[in-house]
This record gives C-alpha cells, sequence and structure tokens, in this order.
C-alpha cells in the first residue's frame, strides 16, 4: 500500500470519495481541455464511475483516487493503481492539474516526487495513456520522460500507451 503523505512534499494529498464528486466535477468543467480530445465530457455520473472502477483483477485497495491540495484549493487530482499491470507496475489512470496552475512546472514537479516514492516503495514503472491528439498531453508526459509503448484503439479515439522506466531513476536527497 501507498503511504498518501509520501506522494508528494508541497502538497497536502489525500483520499478522494463520493462526498467530493461536486468538487471533482467542478475542477473538472473548469480544466476543459483534456475533455475536447477524450470524447466524453465530465459529469457526476462519469466521475462516481471513476471513483470506483478498477482494471479488471485489481482491487479497490489498490486505488488510488487523490487531490493533491494547497490548503483547501485543489491543484490537482490522480487515479493511480497500484500492482497494475503486473505487481512492480503503477498506472496513473488519470491526472489532471488546475488550469490556473499549468505552466509553472508543478505538475511536473508533482510527477518527479510520484516516480522517486515510487521507486522506493518497489515499484519498476509507471504507465499511463495519453490521447493522441492531444499536444498538450503529449508534450507534459514526454518532458516528464514517459516513451510511448504502443497505440490502443477506443472507441473514442487512439490512446498512446506510454510507460516511465523507474529501475534507472536517480533517488536525488
Amino acid at each position: 500500500m501507498f503511504d498518501l503523505s509520501k506522494l508528494n512534499t508541497q502538497y497536502h494529498v489525500r483520499y478522494m470519495n463520493d462526498s467530493d464528486a461536486d468538487t471533482i466535477l467542478d475542477f473538472c468543467l473548469k480544466n476543459d481541455q483534456y475533455y475536447k480530445y477524450c470524447g466524453k465530457l465530465p459529469s457526476r455520473e462519469l466521475i462516481l464511475n471513476d471513483l470506483h472502477i478498477t482494471p479488471p483483477g485489481i482491487s479497490l485497495e489498490n486505488k488510488y483516487y487523490v487531490g493533491f491540495y494547497d490548503k483547501d484549493a485543489l491543484a490537482a487530482i490522480m487515479d493511480l493503481i497500484d500492482g497494475y499491470p503486473d505487481k512492480d507496475a503503477a498506472f496513473i489512470g488519470f491526472f489532471m492539474m488546475n488550469r490556473l496552475l499549468q505552466g509553472r512546472e508543478l505538475g511536473t514537479r508533482i510527477i518527479q516526487e510520484l516516480c522517486l516514492y515510487l521507486k522506493e516503495a518497489g515499484m519498476n514503472r509507471v504507465l499511463l495513456g495519453i490521447d493522441k491528439d492531444n499536444p498538450q498531453s503529449n508534450h507534459f508526459w514526454a518532458k516528464n520522460g514517459f516513451s510511448v509503448i504502443r497505440e490502443v484503439q477506443q472507441e473514442e479515439g487512439t490512446i498512446l500507451l506510454a510507460e516511465k522506466n523507474l529501475i534507472e531513476l536517480g533517488i536525488t536527497e
């Protein structure tokens, strides 16, 4: 199990649950660029589903749908799966930074700290999917060391499965 207090040093990280659905929806509606590319609009129903859905064979105990808070302000949301697609991997199912905070390297710092923590926790790699046609996402994940390993065709469009190898990641003090 991951220790939420170690995921990030700048923000307070906490689990998000059904009672946070309206907060998450408001956050997503204000950060609409992602939805221009993914083929679906945010809704309360979609968010409630996302809070509980896991990949096949993965229990909810391995799901970390978390918010990164600066005091009471929600800075970022992440859906992180421990042990998927295999026991020494983690999967980022969703990551969204507050639109007003983008372009300041804050999202990059969140991902860098997350990767360092995951390596320390015994993970060898992190995977995620990127909407192929979203230039901002493609740039962000490439800048953060994720390499596309294959394309996956879905009903909503093409997803690029990307991976970051943590074995070669240096741990700095």
